[in-house]
């Protein structure tokens, strides 16, 4: 059975919670936003200040807000809690809604499968009458939101749009997951066991099916560069993927491919170091090229990527240029959600003033984009953000 605008809310089933008081059934005449988020997911951390701020703003009008932490990466439903229970005391200790944690994976199969939600952080809006309203990404709800709590929303010819283009888009996506599931099942489970022979395995079936799918090139490189460190295959690959995504002129391809040259989370000693910062050069080009530092476009995204390389190639002047000019695309002509802005800002603030003081950055930007991993982007469709 199919979940989308107009169908009957399902039942909250989950037997945890973390936060606030259980919630039985949704009440007539109440609002409630279904938000679904992990600990590894970097924008449900931007995501859940929002919903601070909009239970805040909403609350006299009847909203209730629920997260629901259904996709938790642990060994057991222990360790699961206690990851949960760090990370909210740490990104939100002002928390005001109720937080659910379902282990048991109940409340993806009763909401987000039927509805061809592949993705998280995402929302369901429940209408008064407890029928859902809205369901999309979180970034929408400033704007949804209001329109719902006036009634205004579920009739308009904008939500019947909104969520015909939804079904169209996730819908493809989630045939795509599906192909890929038994990929990741494998894969994964080489990974928990250390058996990078089997993973690379996985990997190497799951590019002969969907070469040109970026969460496999990834994974692959990856594998070879910083798990096997088998600069023999690992450097033909990698070349392969800058020369892909050069090709096809695309940032999210680019920085990926950045990422695995110049990310601090990687050991890059293995690489021959004119190779690494040749590719980190034609990179960083391109994408300057493609947002360029006059134009208007946000640059609060890449340019944290680009201004590592500067920084690790020795101009400390232009990676400080580069994190200035995307502290000030903050405030640029593409409105930012406030609570965006304050996740982005520390850890922006933080690396402009380690490159002034002449240090590198131990983690550059990871709220302003965590680089495309394999863990976050070749899981299944649940873990893809």
């Amino acid at each position: 059975m199919s979940l989308q605008m107009e169908s009957q809310a399902p039942p909250i089933k989950v037997e945890t919670w973390l936060r606030g008081e259980p919630l039985a059934s949704f009440q007539a005449g109440k609002v409630y936003v279904v938000e679904f988020w992990a600990t590894w997911c970097g924008p449900c951390a931007a995501a859940a200040l929002q919903l601070v701020q909009l239970q805040e703003k909403y609350k006299d009008a009847g909203l209730e807000v629920v997260g629901v932490a259904a996709d938790e990466d642990a060994s057991s439903p222990v360790e699961a809690r206690a990851k949960l229970g760090a990370w909210l005391a740490e990104k939100c200790p002002d928390l005001n809604y109720r937080i659910a944690f379902d282990p048991t994976d109940e409340m993806n199969k009763l909401w987000r499968e039927p509805s061809f939600s592949v993705g998280i952080p995402t929302s369901f809006v429940v209408d008064r009458d407890s029928h859902i309203a809205f369901l999309g990404h979180p970034r929408h709800l400033d704007e949804v939101l209001p329109k719902v709590l006036n009634g205004t929303w579920r009739a308009s010819d904008e939500a019947k749009a909104a969520d015909t283009a939804r079904i169209a888009r996730n819908g493809a996506l989630a045939r795509e997951q599906g192909l890929k599931k038994p990929i990741n099942d494998k894969f994964w489970a080489a990974i928990k066991a250390e058996d990078w022979t089997m993973a690379l395995s996985a990997i190497e079936e799951g590019i002969a099916l969907m070469p040109d799918n970026i969460s496999f090139r990834l994974a692959h490189v990856h594998l070879l560069l910083h798990r096997m460190h088998d600069m023999q295959k690992g450097r033909p690959v990698m070349r392969e993927l800058v020369r892909d995504a050069i090709d096809r002129n695309s940032e999210n391809w680019m920085l990926a491919a950045l990422g695995q040259l110049f990310g601090p989370a990687h050991d890059h000693s293995h690489f021959p170091s004119a190779e690494r910062f040749a590719m980190g050069k034609k990179l960083s080009e391109h994408i300057l090229a493609l947002n360029p530092p006059q134009g208007d476009g946000p640059k609060f995204r890449s340019y944290p990527a680009v201004a590592r390389y500067y920084y690790d190639s020795g101009n400390k002047d232009r990676a400080i240029e580069l994190l200035r000019l995307a502290l000030k695309s903050l405030e640029g002509p593409e409105l930012i959600p406030d609570a965006q802005k304050q996740h982005l800002l520390p850890d922006l603030l933080q690396a402009l003033a380690s490159y002034k003081a002449g240090r590198a950055v131990a983690a550059l930007s990871s709220r302003v984009r965590k680089t495309f991993s394999p863990r976050h982007q070749s899981a299944s469709g649940r873990k893809n953000t």
